[in-house]
């Protein structure tokens, strides 16, 4: 089933998460910016995990999460060992919500707002493995161009 399939995939780049972030040579590298990258690897960590707990873990698991996006791009100098347990604590919300999940509930229709096309739940969960793809890949070269 493409849950089962998605859990590995979110596993996986979660994990990878994890090991890019810990790859800096210096705690504080994970907040630089520059004048073409405005994003740190620390705030898209952020962004990702507030990201999957709210549209995975509140919209379709009703764990409660209140997403406060701002500051997810906002924040700085979060500890390492923080940033680290919430991609952990996000790696179990998605792996018990999306185990929840039957093929009908994938085919339900899912909204982020009342002016977006249709989609199915399954297609925008596809979505969110492929956003965390683009922001790993993001957060890998920044750690490769910045960690000086």
């Amino acid at each position: 089933m493409l849950t089962e399939a998605l859990i590995k995939l979110f596993n996986r780049d979660l994990a990878k998460l994890k090991a890019e972030i810990q790859l800096y040579k210096k705690e504080s590298n994970l907040w630089i910016t520059d004048k073409t990258v405005s994003n740190s690897a620390g705030n898209l960590a952020l962004h990702l995990v507030g990201n999957l707990n709210h549209f995975i873990g509140a919209v379709l698991g009703n764990t409660g999460y209140v997403r406060q996006r701002d500051l997810e791009f906002s924040l700085k100098n979060v500890p390492l060992a923080e940033v680290l347990k919430q991609i952990d604590d996000t790696t179990v919300v998605i792996e018990n919500t999306l185990s929840k999940l039957s093929q009908q509930d994938l085919q339900k229709e899912y909204r982020r707002n009342p002016f977006e096309d249709y989609m199915t739940t399954e297609f925008f969960l596809m979505h969110l493995a492929m956003h965390l793809a683009y922001h790993l890949g993001q957060i890998n070269y920044h750690r490769r161009l910045l960690d000086y």
